[in-house]
């Protein structure tokens, strides 16, 4: 798993002294980390912006509710276009490696983050200005995409079999840190200021403060990417591009059952982030939205004590079991759904806290699940795919379409949407199951 297995020696021949180049688990660890967390921090920026800032000032010609959904419609961007940036990315990395696809993607999520806290609004620019906010919406997708480093496949790859949901834990650990982070920023600028200077200039901030974040961020990642050791282990695992037209022809059908096995708890990670804050800011009592952002804050501090938890329980049960089990713990958590955000201030404790913990669970086993059917020199092509897909089918459109079935038909609408991604996953967790039962028989 690790070059410690024989302690490299240092000039003065000592041995079990790092050098270098030694590459630990524990440093792929925290560059998976620390650059999950910058990626979730400028997309949560975005979310919660599109529901305290976007309607007001880039859609005022819409009342509060189509606003809203104007501006997760933007949102959904971002996904559509990822699986694009995946390949652009792919390509730039046959060229010039993977650190010039590192540095460009970073650069280009920085900037497009920074460029939104820039933009002018509806009433000094008209459409130009909602058309800009979508390309830098855009920008955002394409980066995020084109950031696949391989760092979270290296880390399964190098885990012992008993500790494989443990390290598959670790690549999912960003998403409650940059959630907790970018709701932090985003509640004090919004309970500093008053409601004028927010919308004014206020939510400018938390954008600016992307920049600086993903600086940190690309020099953590860049610092395991440009080492010998980091590309040897690549190398030795055939972790590079493959080309789409081998692919998909061989191995396209486990990108769809990878996104699909994945589905419930990407459908569940929008619903309990990013549409809960919207209801309340909507429908909610008056001053609600930033008491509901500590809750939030609460439920981010959940979700990553859960993470841990679910690396122990998966070794102990396996990865798909523990998925399986989990998918029908959401689809009865659903089922309360309309029950809790209708509940006042106790039902809407109970649905984040009990949600976050849910998704926490989930959602640190969720990626990756079948990234072992692929061939080796497919995976590393293969388990981006995947993940690309898995957040279009489950998390892109989950604001809008909650928000718009619940204020047309009610939060039990909410309930079935939420149950149809249980569905897609306990399916693909089947269907992944007799497909691998008879790979064995074939063997």
């Amino acid at each position: 798993m690790s070059s410690t297995l024989n302690p490299p020696e240092t000039s003065q021949g000592r041995p079990g002294a790092r050098t270098d180049e030694e590459l630990a688990p524990g440093d792929i660890a925290v560059g998976v980390i620390i650059g999950r967390a910058s990626e979730y921090f400028d997309f949560f920026v975005f979310g919660i912006a599109s529901v305290l800032v976007f309607p007001h000032i880039f859609f005022p010609f819409a009342d509060a509710v189509t606003g809203t959904l104007y501006a997760f419609l933007v949102f959904a961007l971002a996904f559509v276009v990822r699986p694009v940036g995946t390949l652009i990315g792919m390509s730039i990395q046959r060229h010039f490696g993977r650190s010039a696809k590192l540095t460009v993607a970073l650069f280009l999520l920085g900037c497009s983050t920074v460029g939104m806290g820039l933009l002018p609004n509806y009433a000094d620019a008209g459409i130009t200005a909602i058309v800009l906010l979508a390309l830098c919406r855009i920008g955002q997708g394409l980066a995020l995409g084109g950031s696949w480093d391989g760092l979270p496949s290296l880390l399964a790859l190098n885990a012992p079999p008993h500790r494989r949901g443990w390290y598959a834990m670790l690549g999912q650990l960003g998403a409650p840190l940059g959630f907790f982070v970018a709701s932090g920023v985003f509640l004090y600028v919004f309970t500093s200021l008053d409601s004028k200077d927010f919308l004014s200039w206020g939510w400018r901030f938390p954008f600016f403060t992307a920049f600086a974040i993903n600086v940190v961020a690309l020099f953590a990642r860049l610092r395991l990417v440009v080492t010998h050791e980091y590309e040897k282990r690549m190398e030795e695992h055939e972790l590079d591009p493959a080309y789409l037209r081998e692919l998909l022809p061989a191995q396209g059908h486990h990108i769809v059952i990878g996104a699909f096995t994945a589905l419930a708890s990407y459908a569940l990670f929008h619903l309990v982030t990013v549409f809960p804050l919207s209801w309340v800011a909507l429908y909610g009592e008056n001053g609600g939205v930033a008491d509901f952002m500590k809750m939030e804050l609460l439920g981010a501090a959940f979700a990553a004590a859960a993470m841990p938890m679910s690396g122990l329980i998966a070794d102990s049960v396996g990865r798909r079991s523990f998925l399986g089990t989990l998918a029908v713990a959401i689809g009865i958590f659903a089922l309360f759904t309309p029950l809790m955000l209708g509940g006042g201030k106790p039902g809407l404790a109970a649905f984040i806290l009990i949600g976050f913990v849910l998704l926490g669970l989930s959602y640190g086993q969720s990626a990756g699940s079948v990234t072992s059917n692929f061939l080796p020199h497919f995976r590393y092509t293969g388990a981006a795919l995947s993940a690309d897909m898995a957040w279009l089918l489950g998390a892109a459109f989950a604001p809008v379409v909650a928000l718009f079935l619940s204020s047309r038909f009610g939060l039990v609408s909410v309930s079935l949407y939420l149950l149809s991604g249980v569905v897609c996953t306990l399916l693909a967790l089947r269907v992944n199951k007799r497909l691998q039962s008879a790979a064995v028989v074939q063997d």
